[in-house]
């Protein structure tokens, strides 16, 4: 289905599919009197919760999106991410402010697979990304979100850059539901940066513990506090450390495990987690947890992998079928670390 948001008539819009269903029932509550919207979060940090915003400041997201990639009316954005998450909803906020033609796809893991035709803007995890290599071309602005991006997809971007275009364009973005979808954006390709830089008239700073504060307050009126260690340069990027409430403590040292993640992921093609479990004598015992079934050649490229501290090697190495995602496809590390301590339990 595509919606032209220039000529828009929700009642005649069709709904063949659960998700266009979905689609549409949004339409009807965002052009409805009540001046906020519910948003559920993904509870990948937490249990998820559902919260309402205000109509205005989603509006004013959008605009800070449309005029970073430079959208304008008419243009066509695709949608492959749950309507029920921020993510989901921005992208039909963003159609309807900057008029533009948007096509509904169902969410799934490789969301160009039936399209054909070229596509202004999208925005998809790194799962879909991973699985739509081959149909990137297609994308001239392409903005992903919902889990970290990977060193190992950032290697499978640049091998297919031979199709691409100078004037194609890939982020990585940064944000949450609470800031309505992200607040800053680091290009992957073509040129890409280590450092996020924030959209105008967001302010940021860090707390004693490192810890990133946003304000932004077009978006929230209050100073926005999170479990993201970053460091900050020229106060409006900031390089993302890891979450505090991930650092492992073994044995008296802090160990961030996104930081590790990203440097065995250079070596693998497979996802990975780094976790830490109880242990009597560490505290918490550092453990590698790799998707997909046990390989030796595996085992190899981790054990000549060189981390910086000792410390950083993994106690143990495990291998899981299937990695326990959110339903917008983040990594659920507490599923994971419950699976792990159950199976050890047993």
């Amino acid at each position: 289905m595509l919606i032209d948001f220039k000529n828009l008539n929700v009642n005649q819009l069709p709904s063949e599919t659960e998700f266009e269903n979905k689609i549409k029932g949004f339409l009807k509550e965002w052009f409805s009197e009540i001046e906020t919207v519910q948003v559920q979060t993904s509870g990948s940090t937490g249990a998820p919760k559902v919260f309402d915003i205000e109509k205005k400041k989603m509006i004013a997201s959008a605009e800070m999106t449309c005029n970073f990639l430079d959208l304008v009316e008419g243009n066509t954005a695709l949608i492959c991410l749950p309507i029920e998450y921020i993510s989901g909803k921005m992208m039909v906020v963003r159609s309807i402010v900057r008029t533009l033609k948007l096509i509904i796809t169902e969410p799934n893991i490789n969301p160009l697979r039936d399209i054909d035709c070229k596509v202004d803007f999208c925005a998809m995890t790194p799962l879909q990304v991973e699985n739509s290599l081959d149909k990137l071309h297609l994308v001239n602005n392409l903005i992903i979100g919902g889990a970290a991006v990977s060193e190992s997809l950032k290697k499978k971007i640049f091998q297919i850059s031979d199709e691409l275009t100078d004037s194609q364009r890939i982020f990585e973005t940064y944000g949450m539901s609470e800031t309505l979808s992200h607040i800053a954006l680091k290009q992957i390709f073509p040129d890409p940066e280590d450092f996020f830089t924030t959209f105008e008239n967001v302010e940021i700073s860090t707390d004693e513990r490192g810890c990133l504060k946003i304000f932004a307050p077009h978006l929230n009126t209050e100073v926005l506090q999170t479990n993201d260690l970053v460091e900050i340069k020229k106060n409006n990027q900031f390089r993302f450390l890891g979450r505090i409430d991930n650092v492992i403590n073994s044995g008296g040292a802090k160990i961030f495990p996104e930081q590790l993640e990203a440097l065995v992921k250079k070596e693998i093609p497979r996802e990975v987690v780094f976790l830490g479990l109880e242990d009597e004598t560490l505290g918490q015992k550092l453990i590698l947890v790799i998707e997909g079934e046990k390989s030796q050649e595996i085992l190899d490229k981790i054990a000549e992998i060189p981390f910086e501290k000792n410390f950083h090697k993994p106690k143990e190495i495990a291998f899981i079928g299937k990695i326990p995602r959110t339903p917008n496809g983040k990594v659920n590390r507490i599923e994971l670390k419950n699976i792990l301590q159950n199976n050890i339990n047993n």
